[in-house]
């Protein structure tokens, strides 16, 4: 195992920033560890979840499942359920960069979902396989957070690695480790709506700067010890607009 760990997380489509981010990753010294949310949101999701596979096999990289890649998966499995929900959640964008522009006002969820089937199986699979957290030296590194009221965290329902937000932020670390998560924007977590920066506390920190909502995408360095570089991106396209 390489002595650094380099952190990204909650991309959202947002393919040059996360091209940005890449340009500072040294597989001879970093093991890079994505923490999920690739998808959704960003025009460019197809590229985006491609680009996470290739890292896992071309680098053996950790790509973590966020919970818009489960979001994807529960399209697929029950497309007429879950098409809506998905839809307004950002799918849109990611349904019409795996198909084409258009894609969901032109067919039926079913259509969609046997489509997607048809022409990506091997990154559906991929999607599947992907863990729910990661663990190395002092460090979790988890899309969401974990169930701090459990007496081993490793118990945390898969729901919770992928969803949590309010339980992790506001409970005890009591697990003896960092933990290293994105699902949150930081804006949010520093109770401002405008601070970007990584939020830091009880041993938690959080990674997302709201990219996607006009803030900035990190990429975070650790050693064993702790944080390295934190390396930051300000998204350029647009302004501010925390819309959930």
């Amino acid at each position: 195992m390489l002595k650094l760990v380099y952190a990204i997380s909650d991309i959202h489509g947002q393919l040059d920033l996360f091209e940005k981010l890449l340009a500072d990753f040294d597989p001879q010294l970093h093991h890079l560890v994505l923490i999920g949310d690739l998808n959704d949101r960003g025009p460019q999701s197809k590229a985006c979840l491609l680009k996470g596979q290739e890292l896992v096999e071309e680098f053996g990289a950790t790509y973590l499942r966020g919970n818009h890649e489960e979001y994807l998966l529960q399209f697929l499995n029950s497309p007429e359920d879950w098409f809506a929900g998905y839809v307004r959640n950002g799918g849109g964008e990611t349904i019409n960069s795996l198909l084409h522009s258009g894609a969901t006002l032109e067919y039926s969820p079913t259509e969609i979902a046997m489509m997607i089937h048809s022409r990506y199986q091997d990154l559906i699979t991929f999607l599947m396989e992907r863990p729910l957290y990661f663990e190395w030296e002092k460090y979790i590194f988890v899309h969401a957070g974990v169930d701090l009221t459990k007496a081993d965290w490793h118990a945390t329902s898969d729901r919770d690695f992928l969803w949590v937000r309010e339980p992790f932020h506001q409970g005890k670390n009591n697990t003896g480790k960092t933990i290293v998560f994105g699902h949150t924007i930081t804006p949010q977590l520093h109770g401002d709506m405008e601070t970007t920066d990584l939020w830091q506390e009880d041993d938690k920190i959080g990674i997302d700067g709201g990219a996607i909502f006009g803030g900035s995408v990190h990429g975070v360095i650790f050693d064993a010890k702790g944080i390295v570089q934190d390396i930051e991106y300000q998204n350029m396209n647009g302004p501010w607009q925390p819309q959930f």
